[in-house]
Formats: structure tokens, C-alpha cells, sequence
């Protein structure tokens, strides 16, 4: 007898040379049987057939795929994580001031360790790590982590850690280079504004320092302010003076015509606040420091006077008396406050570092950029 095989193109035929030697009576129902079993196995490898078989595993749908070009695992809905491995100089802020005074509401800000492998970013201060680097990280650093090294000092004030060199991912410092650089920046208005009134002014020069240094440092910013007074008023206040403290600062130095702005250190780009301090509240800064090139790339050259424009603290004294009698010559030193706005900076030890983390954070929130600086300390030294 020959054997029914399971194609459904001759199915119909086999199956009807076995059915007619069948007795009749056993017929009927294995037919329908046979028929429904048919039916079912063709309507099977009909469906069957018109799927191709996968060779392998399925791959994974695209957003599940991490592109090694993006450095970051977050969301396009949440805020990336950056977590603030020590307080600077264990000077803690509210850290809801980058979006309530400074307006950057980029990031989570976050001091809990804990958090740290789902952290998108560390911030590091570099004069607050162990020589030993004991007090660093010791968990595997997450694909997706940046480690940003923070710091606002000059090439001889930065410690040398062995074993940072090529730690990091970004660098956060006052450097205009820097990955993210910290600075109080000129916001340019919408519109230009009606000409600028400066406050009433009490004094010709002013000058806020240490008053123990004043007689005892022979930097170069007391030496020269040991020939200006040859020639000029300066009236000095002590740094720790109540005047001169919190809000008291900026009243203070609104009322002299001109200020003092003398840098601690004279290296490219080291502009601080006693320099952005008198800008803000319309006295003119008389600075020493880097040279005048250096302060035009981040203000007008019309808003400050240098130093070495003059041959000497004489000629510099000379200057200032006759800007003192002309009002419409002084008042040229303000036409800028038309077209730019400059918020005042903070005047307590707290928030020393508040910028600095609160830009870390929209860097972060804005950029996904991901490097390795190679040499920490050559940068540093440039």
C-alpha cells in the first residue's frame, strides 16, 4: 500500500485511492476527520511560509542602542545627575540658588554619595583631594561619567597630586580656555537702553584691602599703591570692615569715581571680582593685572583704565584728577551700560563656589562633550 505523504498539492488524491478501499461504513467519519486535519495543516504552512525565519537573535530596538559618540545615559525628559563629590572648601550653598539668583536650572544638583553610579557628572575640587587620592571615588566609573576638575587658582597656587594627570573629563576653572570657564559675563540687552546715570559719588579713589598687608606685603600691587598716594587721595578700607561686608560692599564702592582693582596674581584671564565687583555698580576700575588685551576679551576697553597706559603712578594720579573735574569725560566710561548688563556678584565666604557649580551643572545639562585631558598640570602651567 502506498503511504500518504504530507503535501497539500497531492494531499486530496493519495488520500482518495485509500478511501476507496475503505468499507463504507468507516468512511464517512474518518473523512471528516481527514478533511479538518487537512485543512488545518495548510492553512499552518500557509502562514508559516510567509514569515522569514530570523538567522540569529533579534537585535535590539534603536533606542535601547547607546551611541559611543554620546557620553551620557539620561533621558530627554529628566535632568542629568551631577553630584558634588566634596563641597568646595566645605562651603555649602542652598543648592536651589543656580535656579533661584543665578537662573540656571540645568541639572540635579546632588552631595549624596550614593547617587554616584547613576551620576552623569562628578565635581571635583582640586585642593580638596588627598595627596594620596584616598578620598576619591573607588568604584568603577560608569561609561557615561565625567569627572570635571574644579579649580579657581593660579598656575603657583595649584597643588601637584600625583595621579590626577589624566583623570578628568572637563576643566572648570577662571581660564577662558577651560571646558567650562567661571566668570561673571556681560549679558547683552535685547534693546539698547537710555544713557547710564552713575550713583552719587563721595570719593575720587578707593581701594579695599587687608590693612596688615598694606604695611607689610611688597607685592606689586602695595608698591604701587605706595606711589599713587604720593600723588592722590585713596581712601583704604579694611577687608574686614562692616562697610565693606554682605551688601554693605556694593554701597560702599557705588560712591568712589574710581576703584583700585589690583589682582593678586598677574596670569592670563585671572579677572575676579574686585574687578567685576566697581563694573557692576558704575565706578570705574583701575586695574593691574594681566594686560589690557586680556581684559578686552571679556569687557569694552572704554569701561577700565590701565595702569601701564601711563608711564607712572604720577601720570596715572594726574589722569584721574582731570577725569575728576570733567563730568562729560568720566561719564564716557558708562556708555557700555547701554548695551550690556552685569549681575553683582556674591559677597559672602559661603558662596564662594556658587558659580562655579551652578555653570558646572549647565554645562552639563547643555553638553555632552567627552574627553580626557591628557596633561592636567601642563594645561594648568600654559
Amino acid at each position: 500500500m502506498r503511504k500518504c505523504v504530507a503535501s497539500s498539492k497531492d494531499f486530496f488524491f493519495l488520500c482518495r485511492f485509500r478511501m476507496a478501499s475503505t468499507p463504507s461504513s468507516t468512511l464517512r467519519p474518518l473523512s471528516i476527520v481527514v478533511v479538518l486535519l487537512a485543512g488545518v495543516i495548510i492553512l499552518f504552512t500557509m502562514y508559516y511560509r510567509s514569515f522569514p525565519l530570523p538567522k540569529c537573535h533579534p537585535a535590539p530596538k534603536p533606542a535601547a542602542v547607546q551611541k559611543q559618540s554620546v557620553a551620557t545615559n539620561r533621558s530627554k525628559t529628566k535632568k542629568p545627575l551631577v553630584l558634588l563629590w566634596f563641597w568646595p572648601e566645605s562651603k555649602k550653598f542652598d543648592m536651589k540658588d543656580c535656579k533661584n539668583v543665578l537662573e540656571m536650572d540645568h541639572c540635579e544638583l546632588t552631595d549624596d554619595r550614593s547617587l554616584y553610579s547613576k551620576a552623569h557628572a562628578v565635581l571635583i575640587h582640586h585642593n580638596d583631594i588627598k595627596d594620596d587620592l584616598s578620598n576619591l571615588p573607588t568604584t568603577p566609573r560608569p561609561k557615561f561619567q565625567r569627572w570635571i576638575w574644579l579649580s579657581m587658582d593660579t598656575p603657583p597656587n595649584t597643588r601637584k597630586i600625583a595621579g590626577i594627570e589624566a583623570l578628568f573629563n572637563l576643566t572648570s576653572s577662571y581660564r577662558k580656555d577651560a571646558d567650562i570657564p567661571v566668570r561673571w559675563h556681560l549679558t547683552v540687552k535685547k534693546n539698547p537702553g537710555p544713557d547710564f546715570v552713575p550713583p552719587k559719588k563721595e570719593r575720587v579713589l578707593c581701594w579695599i584691602v587687608n590693612s596688615h598687608d598694606l604695611n607689610t606685603t611688597s607685592a606689586e600691587r602695595y608698591n604701587y599703591y605706595n606711589e599713587v598716594i604720593k600723588h592722590i587721595k585713596v581712601d583704604v578700607f579694611d577687608i574686614s570692615a562692616d562697610n565693606v561686608k554682605g551688601e554693605n560692599y556694593f554701597q560702599t564702592i557705588s560712591t568712589c569715581k574710581f576703584f583700585l582693582s589690583f589682582e593678586e596674581s598677574n596670569h592670563r584671564d585671572y579677572i575676579t571680582e574686585t574687578f567685576y565687583g566697581p563694573l557692576a555698580v558704575g565706578t570705574v576700575p583701575i586695574v593691574l593685572g594681566p594686560p589690557r588685551k586680556n581684559y578686552e576679551k571679556f569687557v569694552p576697553g572704554t569701561s577700565f583704565i590701565h595702569v601701564k597706559d601711563f608711564p607712572d603712578a604720577f601720570a596715572l594720579a594726574e589722569f584721574l584728577l582731570k577725569l575728576d573735574d570733567d563730568k562729560e569725560a568720566y561719564e564716557k566710561y558708562f556708555t557700555w551700560h547701554r548695551f550690556y548688563t552685569l549681575r553683582r556678584h556674591f559677597t559672602d565666604e559661603q558662596h564662594k563656589f556658587t558659580l562655579a557649580v551652578c555653570q558646572a551643572c549647565r554645562h552639563i545639562g547643555f553638553s555632552n562633550e567627552y574627553r580626557v585631558v591628557r596633561d592636567l598640570y601642563k594645561w594648568v602651567s600654559q
